[in-house]
């Protein structure tokens, strides 16, 4: 066998240590997450990720490969990640909830920390569309706009551990509830009108609430529909005064319970 024979059995040996390695690791990821459920300790804990990036950075100090090595361990947190988040939902999280309740950004940190999938309806349906929900109401009417509603929720039921984020009015059709829970938890995401107001004042992406702005009206649109978003939640959330971090994690304490 020659020097370069050698050296390729030498990179087999190591390539076989770093599957076992990371089968390890994914071994005692699942035993983590077993451990905070038995024990009632809080699934997300941002600062231990930190501890361990920073723990990684210390070791790798003046390593010449160390930017390789750092693009390897993001992709082997963002595995360990979908890992946890496949252990927690076999199902899809479908948020509902008036505009500006904090849907979007609620969907967005979930993604970050389970490496789950984001399904944002309105976006989805102006993508499919060509044209942004204003111009889609405009042209076609909201009776239009709710059918494409309907069906993009037909179209996930083939998907599981997806976040669903549905626009304000989704949750307001009795057929898309059932839609939604066929492979979902329903998640009611609430907030105070002036907390609405204050999220959405700037946008320009509400159509329901252009030339109305105001709390009075947004009180009065939330009223007409608590009873309907109500009926189709499987837990609330209110989401007024709270960080983001303790929005999810509550989220996930009661999914699970």
């Amino acid at each position: 066998m020659n020097e370069l024979e050698l050296l390729r059995e030498e990179l087999l040996s190591c390539d076989d240590r770093l599957a076992d390695a990371l089968i390890d690791r994914f071994v005692v990821v699942e035993k983590i997450m077993a451990y905070k459920e038995q024990n009632g300790i809080n699934i997300l804990q941002p600062s231990q990720e930190e501890r361990q990036k920073y723990k990684l950075n210390q070791k790798l100090d003046g390593n010449v490969h160390k930017k390789e090595i750092d693009d390897i361990y993001e992709r082997v947190l963002y595995n360990s990640k979908k890992i946890q988040g496949r252990k927690l939902f076999n199902y899809n999280i479908v948020l509902i909830g008036f505009m500006g309740a904090g849907k979007s950004t609620i969907s967005a940190y979930l993604k970050n920390a389970f490496a789950m999938d984001v399904v944002e309806m309105d976006q989805v349906i102006a993508r499919q569309q060509g044209m942004s929900i204003s111009e889609i109401f405009e042209t076609y009417g909201e009776e239009y706009f709710r059918n494409l509603e309907t069906q993009l929720l037909i179209d996930m039921q083939s998907k599981q551990n997806v976040i669903i984020s549905c626009g304000g009015g989704v949750a307001m059709r009795e057929r898309n509830v059932k839609e939604m829970k066929k492979n979902g938890k329903v998640v009611l995401l609430t907030a105070d009108p002036q907390t609405i107001l204050e999220r959405v004042k700037d946008s320009d992406e509400r159509p329901l609430l252009n030339g109305n702005k105001n709390v009075e009206f947004i009180s009065n649109l939330m009223e007409q529909r608590r009873e309907k978003y109500e009926a189709a939640a499987d837990i609330i959330i209110q989401t007024d005064g709270k960080k983001v971090l303790d929005i999810c994690e509550e989220i996930i304490q009661k999914l699970r319970s």
